[in-house]
């Protein structure tokens, strides 16, 4: 197995992504989507996660945690990928946070569907988000992602339909931009954005900052 060469500094933050062994889908379903972010979750926790607690159990958010290993500031997730912006908050924090992530849902999605081997498309990848204005796009970047399944070139030729692209985005769960724009669910447990830099005070500035990018090439 492969080490990684640069470690992960706290109070640094990361851009976090992987994608499926020869970018097969790696969710088929709204329960895959709704697991791999219950696990998002239950695993960010120095507490060890038992095979019994991940069985099972349909609501992980009710799951009593230690200290957390990460902090996460968005996320998302698309049919054959995702992306994950966090910091670590202990020492080897963000790898054994996405070991435990990728284990648990690696296990879950070949006994579903009967399968073996490798899920993912090896070790995750990471880049360092060392640039302010980099870190604040990431948080655009992140949330925008779902809209290419709706309208694939819209970054090339701009976004046709602004009023349904954005009533897709207020209506796709398997993300955190739901947490962002104020909607009150469970899911808003995953995230702790107060190490990160307060781009957003409000719900309107989040949203005037996705709306800036439906003006491209417009």
């Amino acid at each position: 197995m492969s080490t990684r060469t640069t470690p992960f500094i706290e109070k640094e933050f990361y851009h976090i992504y992987n994608r499926g062994n020869s970018k097969q889908v790696i969710y088929k379903d709204d329960k895959d989507y709704k697991r791999f972010v219950g696990l998002l979750y239950a695993c960010n926790s120095i507490k060890k996660l038992h095979v019994a607690d991940i069985g099972i159990r349909k609501n992980f958010f009710d799951l009593e945690r230690e200290e957390c290993l990460v902090a996460i500031g968005a996320y998302v997730l698309m049919p054959n990928h995702f992306h994950i912006l966090l910091t670590p908050l202990v020492e080897g924090g963000v790898s054994l946070f996405m070991q435990k992530v990728s284990t648990a849902y690696s296990m879950y999605f070949n006994k579903k569907y009967a399968r073996t081997g490798g899920l993912f498309e090896g070790k995750f990848k990471s880049r360092h988000a060392g640039e302010d204005r980099y870190l604040k796009y990431l948080f655009s970047y992140i949330h925008l992602n779902p809209i290419k399944m709706i309208d694939p070139s819209w970054k090339e030729f701009g976004i046709r339909d602004k009023k349904a692209t954005l009533e897709y985005l207020n209506k796709y769960e398997y993300s955190s931009y739901m947490d962002f724009v104020g909607m009150d669910r469970k899911e808003k447990k995953i995230l702790d954005t107060s190490l990160f830099p307060d781009y957003f005070p409000s719900v309107r500035t989040f949203e005037a900052e996705i709306l800036s990018w439906f003006n491209l090439n417009t």
